[in-house]
């Protein structure tokens, strides 16, 4: 069990110092007459070793005077025995004995730590006798494992007189009755596997307040290692821990979160001592990897430096040697071939530096960079707007506090002095973590654009490409370090970590509207207008374009600008969250058994009146304080109250339950504590659990990063798709295809005819069978390499495109130059031909100028017409436009069949997304016409507009089926939205849920917006900014199976209901699923809130016909009850009643759960294989109103008489309801239906008027089954489709 638990503040306790007979050397020596001579360095060794746990329930019960320690320990380790003259002061149970005196003595090195190097590292200057005795001096140590494991320690340094003879304590000194006196440094070192540098170096100091008082014995310094490990280490959160150890209250800090460091150390420190430009070359050198060496005339300011930087980058982690403490002894360490941060004495400054190439040297006293080759560094810059917003951002830091308390008088109390410039140094720390995760955002904000998730892969090359050239060289090193590797891992594992809630929540209007497309990167008319603009002010991180194109309503970016600063000053003005102290009650004088359980239970009491004290909807700090008790109570082995204690911990915040001492917990028990256990049913529920997932087969998670990498070998279609998303060029699945089918041109016999065929000179053509029927599509490697250099060609290109400011001017900010033609004659002049997102415009030679040809929108015709010259007919593209009379002709020459697909392509597009208020349309058209553009200049062959024209997909799609929308759809229908925008194909719309937005919020909580969440396939959930119908988190992973149910809560919360039978708890403001309800046994489908003055309290049902009542602040279940029905699909209350809808039947039950009345289905669809799929409830008039499955017609029923229906409402080309709302006086019902070729399931929604009983409006909704209804405010209502389709629908509530 002590293996599981985990550790506490203690991890050991060592004394170091020279041994007994080293010392008697030295007297001896100085007696001879020797003083006149150097004393020599003298070598340190371990002198005490203690280990936790020191006191036993088996040495409890023994006898024998105050015995107070035991040497029982809890770890194997093995016992250094040697035999040493003891020449410190006599007495008992000092550190010695009488002169001449030999004992034997244990020193333990317990598991984990390596004591061999420890005396160098106590000692890092040498240990020497002195004539003078000198000042305590303090430093930190830093012991990393191989597996990259750290445990940390302070020291502290303390001299002592020693001489051969007697020797006595007088006027708070040592002394003796020779009149020459010699002093020794001892060392003790705490070693933690927590980095509390401050909290430990004030226990060391309250330590040494002792021992100026009295001697270094043995004893003292076990007793306070052992209240040392009697101290329990804050779970993550905002509980930080107290203890007094006298004369010093000791504060332990908690970490952020999970994923952050303790921060127990002034990170201004760094700050002080370097200039920006300094700073950020430290940074520079550690995310390159570099072999970077820190010096310092004071030992204690290396680590504390060094340990700031590994601060300053995360979330980013050093993964090579890092020691901040080089002793004189391990200076060859420097010479190691890889990269490695280290840290020396300012002495050894000339010769490391003499001695070794290309290394970083810091000299954190003087505050300057320089390399062991030159006085400077020859480190790429910093990006410069990540540079120029740190320079700014450390403007603002107030790093004095003095400047801070200049108004305060002179305190008193020491602790409350010592509280207030705690508190002023956390908020400095806050303010600091927030500047430098800023660098770290603005460094690598735009990597998440060039990933592909689904086949792990960056495209590193294409990133580069978008980076600045000034910042190139800087990122060109970073992104082969082993750090950006860890990093990418993380983002592919879409981590919800610092840098992810930063980058998220600091995004602008235009990044949001960016996030939403998924189109070819061009520069906007915005960013060239930036890029050709003199001044060395409008040199900024090159942002590539993509952008919403226009829908009527649309709004235009044009008077937003591109900062320097990438992340608004807003959003740098979070608060820090309200810490909460706990203080730990005193320790036990005596260090037994018997007064540690006492303490152990005194704690166990204050934390139960803690949590008696917290409101429940407090359920972060409840968290924490279960977790505390848990912890305790697994100390004193009461596992049956410490499992509870787990198990509410699990309801009120997983983040932080701890999995591993839980599952031993349950094997722990002893048959008695099983049985009581499985008659308490909440632990019943968590132990089989528990034991569910040690069963479960752990399937290691895919965990690597590839670069994106040329085919060497001939590809299949499922390859191809494979390489074509790792690329980058586009992620739909359906677009691929048909790109493979261009590629392709010429495989079979219906396109060339089998001659043809094989002699096809094409090299995307490669045959696994001779025979026809047996011959399989392949893409040769060359076609591909030559296709994907044409389509980054391309893109390179377009980054060259220089408009003037006189064209740019009449265009949008958000547009893009996506195809521009060879010099070409037109009836509007010479000139050039270029396509952006929303129209075709001439640029005219000579003097520049914009002539617009048409936007797609007005386009009416589009053809091509022959002129005859000579023996030859010459083609022109021919355009009409409806707001113009004269028809616009241009003479392409060979490229005029190319820009005539493209411009059809674009116009059937537009109009595409006009109609169906569907901006996603007029991207996929833009992304069509470049991949013609691509393939015509991949294949160069007389097929190749044939090729290209079998990506025509909306041109050929408007020809071959009519898709115009009616009239009444096209009225209603606002706007839609893809949820499904960052995966390869569209995804099932489970559920929908809109929750209001918030008049008052803080800065904390993130923006007051209303918010539209969207359940998919495989417990993704996707949140869209409601107030733009941007996309706010792409996806929150609930589990992995299919989500049934939401509902929104006033407490910031989101409950989802899923098939895996768990509920699983959203905190709205983190965007983060830190809590499951675990009471379900099958899968949840459906939730009924109840509100009143009193309270608040939900019902949850799931598909066995269990239903449970929740209490909402303590999340503890209030009731529960069984239904006998055929699988349970929905709960509603109505009028102090619940009422079920099941399979087959509607049940009405009292709120205890006895049944008062079913209704059954109809007996005309008795015989059917159908099934009731939803249910209304009209309060205002008395009815119910019910669906099935698979019946075409809606059932009205008295609520008084729920015999038969009284009414039945038809409707038209349905096949079956799926989802019915109420909105207003309207019943809005999600349907499936034939489409209009009668080919495929198309959705449709019906308007029905409650007055008149009839269907008032038929809504064209979607390609695939309407799944999920939603009402926003009763002023639109959001529909949301199947698979085929995949699409939010977002209509207006007339």
């Amino acid at each position: 069990m002590a293996d599981h638990l985990p550790s506490g503040l203690l991890e050991a306790c060592v004394v170091v110092g020279a041994s007994g007979d080293k010392l008697k050397d030295v007297y001896q020596s100085l007696q001879q007459g020797n003083r006149t001579t150097d004393i020599p360095f003298l070598d340190p060794e371990v002198l005490q070793v203690h280990v936790p746990p020191f006191v036993t329930k088996e040495n409890a019960d023994e006898s024998g005077g105050p015995k107070t320690f035991s040497r029982v320990q809890c770890r194997r380790s093995f016992i250094k025995k040697k035999e040493r003259p003891v020449v410190a002061p006599s007495g008992t149970g000092g550190a010695g004995s009488s002169e001449g005196a030999t004992i034997t003595e244990d020193v333990s090195v317990p598991k984990d730590i390596d004591l061999m190097a420890l005396p160098q590292l106590c000692f890092p200057g040498g240990l020497q006798v002195t004539n003078e005795p000198k000042e305590e001096r303090f430093h930190f140590l830093v012991f990393t494992d191989v597996f990259g494991n750290q445990t940390h320690g302070v020291v502290v340094q303390c001299y002592r007189p020693f001489q051969e003879g007697s020797m006595f304590y007088q006027n708070g000194h040592w002394s003796s009755t020779k009149t020459t006196k010699h002093y020794i440094a001892y060392a003790i070192c705490v070693i933690s596997k927590h980095p509390y540098y401050n909290a430990l170096k004030d226990c060391l100091s309250c330590l040494l307040v002792q021992l100026r008082t009295c001697r270094l014995s043995e004893e003292r310094v076990k007793e306070f290692a052992a209240k040392l490990a009697l101290v329990p280490i804050p779970p993550p959160g905002q509980l930080h821990v107290v203890f007094n150890l006298r004369p010093l209250m000791i504060v332990l800090p908690s970490r952020e979160d999970k994923d952050h460091p303790v921060v127990d150390l002034d990170l201004h420190l760094p700050f002080l001592c370097f200039r920006s430009k300094q700073i950020l070359q430290i940074i520079t050198g550690i995310l390159m990897e570099q072999r970077v060496v820190f010096f310092s005339a004071d030992w204690a300011r290396l680590t504390l430096v060094a340990e700031c930087f590994m601060v300053y980058i995360h979330p980013l982690h050093w993964q090579h040697p890092y020691v901040p403490i080089l002793s004189g002894q391990m200076l060859d360490f420097v010479m190691a071939p890889t990269a490695f941060l280290m840290g020396c004495h300012l002495n050894h400054f000339e010769e490391v530096a003499a001695e070794t190439d290309d290394l970083i040297l810091i000299n954190i006293d003087d505050g300057t960079v320089s390399s062991s080759c030159s006085e400077t560094v020859d480190l790429p810059d910093v990006p410069f707007a990540s540079a120029e917003c740190f320079t700014k951002r450390r403007k603002g830091l107030q790093l004095q506090y003095d400047l801070e308390v200049c108004h305060q008088g002179a305190g008193a109390d020491i602790n409350e002095m010592r509280m207030l410039r705690r508190k002023w140094q956390q908020n400095l720390n806050w303010e600091i973590q927030k500047v430098t995760l800023e660098i770290i955002v603005n460094m690598f904000r735009d990597v998440s654009g060039h990933l592909n998730y689904e086949h792990r892969v960056f495209n590193s090359e294409e990133f580069l490409k978008t980076r600045e050239l000034a910042d190139q060289p800087f990122y060109k090193k970073v992104l082969e370090t082993h750090i950006f590797h860890s990093f990418l891992k993380d983002r592919l594992n879409r981590k919800m970590d610092a840098f992810t809630r930063m980058e998220v929540n600091t995004r602008s209007e235009t990044q949001k509207m960016k996030a939403m497309i998924d189109i070819p990167r061009r520069p906007t008319m915005q960013e060239m207008a930036r890029k050709y603009s003199s001044g060395p002010e409008n040199h900024l991180n090159k942002r590539l374009g993509m952008s919403l194109p226009n829908l009527g309503e649309e709004r235009l970016l044009r008077h937003t600008s591109l900062k320097k600063i990438i992340i608004p000053e807003s959003a740098m003005k979070i608060p820090p969250k309200p810490v909460k102290i706990f203080e730990l009650p005193e320790f036990p004088p005596p260090m037994v058994h018997h007064y540690v359980q006492k303490y152990y239970g005194e704690l166990i009491i204050l934390l139960g009146k803690a949590i008696f004290c917290v409101p429940p909807e407090n359920s972060t700090l409840l968290a924490r304080y279960f977790y505390l008790r848990g912890f305790m109570n697994t100390l004193c082995s009461k596992r049956l109250d410490a499992l509870s204690d787990f198990q509410n911990l699990y309801k009120t915040d997983i983040e932080i339950f701890p999995t591993v001492l839980v599952k031993t917990l349950v094997d722990s028990l002893q048959k008695d504590e099983r049985s009581q256990a499985d008659q308490r049913p909440e632990l019943k529920r968590l132990i089989f659990k528990v034991k569910t997932d040690n069963e479960m087969v752990l399937v290691q998670a895919d965990d690597h990063v590839k670069k994106f990498q040329l085919p060497k070998t001939h590809m299949l279609q499922e390859d191809f798709v494979k390489r074509i998303q790792e690329s980058g060029i586009v992620k739909d699945v359906a677009t691929i295809h048909r790109l493979f089918e261009a590629l392709t041109v010429g495989s079979c016999k219906s396109d060339l005819g089998l001659d043809s065929a094989m002699r096809s000179p094409s090299k995307s053509v490669f045959y696994i069978d001779s025979s026809l029927d047996g011959q399989q599509k392949q893409i040769d490697p060359e076609v591909f390499r030559v296709f994907y250099t044409f389509w980054k060609e391309t893109e390179v290109e377009a980054q060259d495109v220089h408009l003037p400011a006189e064209v740019i001017e009449h265009l949008d900010n958000n547009e893009c130059v996506y195809k521009l033609s060879c010099s070409v004659k037109t009836n509007q002049g010479v000139g050039k031909i270029a396509m952006t997102q929303k129209r075709l415009f001439l640029l005219t030679d000579g003097r520049p100028g914009f002539i617009e040809i048409t936007k797609f929108r007005d386009i009416e015709e589009v053809k091509i017409s022959f002129a005859p010259f000579l023996l030859l007919r010459i083609p022109s593209l021919k355009i009409k436009c409806s707001l113009r009379k004269e028809v616009f002709e241009a003479n392409l020459k060979s490229e005029c069949d190319l820009w005539n697909l493209m411009v059809k392509e674009m116009w059937a597009g537009r109009r595409m997304a006009d109609d169906h208020k569907d901006p996603q349309y007029m991207q996929q058209a833009l992304t069509n016409v470049l991949l013609m553009d691509a393939v015509v200049g991949c294949l160069q062959t007389q097929k190749a507009i044939f090729a290209a024209s079998k990506l025509a997909y909306f041109d050929r799609v408007k020809h071959e089926v009519p898709m115009m929308v009616p009239k009444t759809t096209s009225e209603m229908l606002k706007h839609k939205i893809n949820p499904s925008l960052d995966l390869p194909a569209p995804q099932t719309v489970q559920v929908l849920l809109y929750t209001p937005g918030q008049l008052s919020y803080s800065e904390a909580d993130g923006d007051g917006n209303p918010k539209l969440w969207c359940a998919l396939s495989g417990g993704r959930v996707v949140v869209f900014d409601a107030a733009s119908w941007s996309m706010q988190q792409n996806c929150i992973q609930v589990g992995s199976s299919q989500l049934n149910c939401m509902l929104g809560l006033d407490q910031g919360q989101v409950w989802i209901g899923s098939q895996d039978s768990i509920i699983y708890i959203i905190d709205t403001r983190s965007m983060s699923c830190n809590k499951q309800l675990t009471e379900h046994r099958h899968e949840v489908m459906d939730f009924a809130l109840e509100e009143s003055d009193k309270m608040s309290q939900t019902y949850s049902c799931s598909a066995d016909g269990t239903v449970i009542l929740w209490d909402l602040s303590t999340l503890k279940v209030k009731k529960q009850f069984q239904l006998t029905c055929d699988r349970l699909m929905s709960i509603q209350l109505f009028n102090g009643t619940l009422w079920c809808c099941a399979r087959d039947g509607i049940i009405e039950l009292r709120k205890n759960g006895s049944p008062l009345r079913k209704m059954t289905l109809p007996e005309d669809l008795r015989s059917m294989p159908t099934e009731f799929s939803s249910l209304i409830l009209f309060l205002e008039r008395g009815q119910l109103w019910t669906s099935c499955s698979d019946s075409d017609e809606l059932c009205l029923w008295h609520f008084k008489d729920l015999t038969k229906p009284f009414l039945r409402v038809q409707l038209q080309n349905c096949t079956g309801v799926n989802r019915m709302i109420k909105v207003k006086n309207q019943i809005w019902v999600g349907c499936r239906g034939p489409s209009p070729d009668q080919c495929r399931v198309s959705g449709k929604i019906y308007i029905v008027d409650t007055e008149s009983h009839s269907v008032e409006k038929e809504l064209m909704a979607h390609t695939d089954s309407v799944q999920a209804l939603c009402s926003a405010e009763d002023r639109y209502v959001l529909s949301g489709s199947a698979c085929q389709d995949g699409k939010i629908a977002i209509w207006k509530v007339e």
